[in-house]
């Protein structure tokens, strides 16, 4: 009897802390969206040039917002792993802080990542390279770049490269 009433309640305790690992994970580019609408989308002035000084400004604090973000949730994963490192009895719970801690440095490993095309795209702006499309040459455009502000291809470009990849893996 006391057995089955430990299992329950290890059980509990493993769904409670997925729950809260889902709920705060759910999904994390929608608060880094969020994050990047902090400041509102650049609306370019009638014949202003493309990637004028004014929305290289624009998207080198959009990019720098955004990376500041990802280094205070890099901030909390580390300070949470840090914490939250007990080492369980239970083989249930263990398993589900181990998967917890796999998920949480999967999501901060694709934010990495991401910190470094940042980091790619401010200094091409620098470079005066940054809005233009690496494979065709032509403007990005300024809604893909509020999007995507990484985004190194047009939408023909990138398009055709999904279809290519989509016709070679499948």
């Amino acid at each position: 009897m006391a057995t089955t009433k430990t299992k329950k309640k290890s059980i509990k305790k493993a769904s409670k802390t997925t729950k809260k690992v889902n709920k705060a994970n759910a999904n994390p580019s929608s608060r880094i969206a969020n994050n990047k609408s902090k400041i509102a989308p650049y609306k370019p002035k009638k014949n202003e040039k493309y990637m004028s000084a004014a929305m290289k400004k624009h998207f080198i604090a959009v990019l720098l917002l955004w990376k500041e973000h990802l280094k205070e949730e890099m901030k909390k994963t580390f300070d949470h792993l840090k914490t939250k490192g007990e080492t369980y009895a239970d083989p249930v719970d263990r398993a589900s802080q181990e998967e917890e801690f796999a998920f949480e440095l999967r999501t901060r490993d694709r934010e990495r990542k991401l910190t470094n095309k940042i980091a790619i795209s401010i200094e091409k702006i620098k470079q005066d390279d940054y809005g233009w499309c690496d494979s065709c040459g032509d403007e990005i455009g300024i809604k893909r770049l509020e999007a995507r502000p990484t985004a190194t291809h047009c939408i023909h470009c990138k398009t055709l490269d999904e279809i290519k990849e989509k016709q070679l893996s499948g």
